[in-house]
């Protein structure tokens, strides 16, 4: 028997876990409820008490678990530390340290869910094969991660990689959740994309099949008909592609990655919405005829429980 990895995603529904070989193959993977109620305390020893169960099940014994990584959704600082996880409760933590405990002391490692899932692509998803990418989650709001030689770069704050929050839209006048305004998870993401549509909607009568939604159209209403054609939605996809391959041009011109992976929900519209991107991209980047190719993820909700095991290879 070789040794086995364990990753765990800790979400706001629920905690993802998988146990994998070292290698990356993906052995066992579950899921177990995450409890919020009383700061979230319940949430790490629900999961070594999960993990503890399905390994025994599975007869692997602790002793060939060479360690579990962790993604969570908020910023880690380089020790550990976790200030806040909005969603979960919790505050003033060191999850990977408390893990570890329960689960008799082995290894634990951690980091921003977003960055892990970065992780977790480069490993074994759309970035498999590149040492250097920049993976941008287009899901309700908008995450990202960057991987420089195989490592994930946090900064020291842990902000590094927080594509979603670089303001980029100076005309925008609501705010952000993050407080900012203008941000690129305003316009990029599922809720920025379905907003764009209402309002691009109320300010021009232009015939389109998304009016038939009305105030319910959703991102990939727009996407669905911008593939058909629909020039209201065309132009709101436009739109998008300009403010988000603005966003990848500026980030191009800081990390220059061999990739850009996008993932998330929006990312199931496909080639389509890879060529929108690259050709606001290109036209932002002339610099250079060698530049970062835009790549589809290819892990969806797994990407990460493989990233946060793989957390535990270095």
């Amino acid at each position: 028997m070789g040794m086995k990895c364990v990753g765990v995603d800790v979400g706001g529904t629920s905690v993802k876990i998988g146990v994998f070989e070292v290698t990356g193959e993906l052995l066992h993977k579950w899921e177990v409820p995450t409890r919020k109620e009383e700061g979230g305390k319940y949430i790490l020893n629900d999961t070594a008490a999960s993990i503890r169960k399905t390994l025994e099940e599975l007869g692997i014994p602790l002793e060939e678990v060479k360690g579990v990584g962790m993604g969570v959704p908020g910023p880690v600082m380089p020790s550990g530390y976790v200030e806040v996880c909005v969603n979960l409760g919790w505050r003033d933590m060191y999850p990977e340290k408390e893990l570890s405990e329960m689960l008799d002391g082995i290894p634990v490692k951690s980091g921003n869910d977003a960055n892990v899932a970065a992780l977790g692509e480069m490993w074994q998803g759309g970035g498999k094969g590149y040492d250097d990418i920049v993976m941008v989650t287009l899901g309700t709001g908008v995450g990202g991660g960057v991987i420089i030689d195989q490592k994930i770069v946090a900064g020291k704050h842990g902000l590094a990689g927080e594509i979603g929050h670089i303001h980029i839209r100076d005309d925008e006048t609501e705010s952000c959740n993050c407080g900012g305004v203008g941000c690129v998870e305003q316009i990029s993401s599922a809720t920025g994309i379905a907003r764009e549509a209402r309002r691009k909607m109320a300010a021009v009568d232009t015939p389109s099949v998304l009016r038939t939604f009305g105030d319910k159209v959703t991102a990939k209403d727009v996407l669905d008909a911008a593939k058909e054609g629909d020039s209201l939605a065309c132009e709101v996809m436009d739109v998008v592609g300009h403010y988000l391959g603005l966003a990848l041009a500026q980030i191009s011109m800081v990390t220059d990655p061999e990739v850009f992976v996008i993932g998330g929900g929006v990312s199931k519209a496909g080639a389509f919405l890879i060529d929108v991107l690259y050709k606001h991209f290109d036209k932002y980047t002339p610099i250079s005829q060698n530049k970062s190719g835009i790549v589809l993820a290819k892990l969806g909700n797994d990407a990460g429980i493989y990233g946060a095991a793989r957390l535990i290879l270095d």
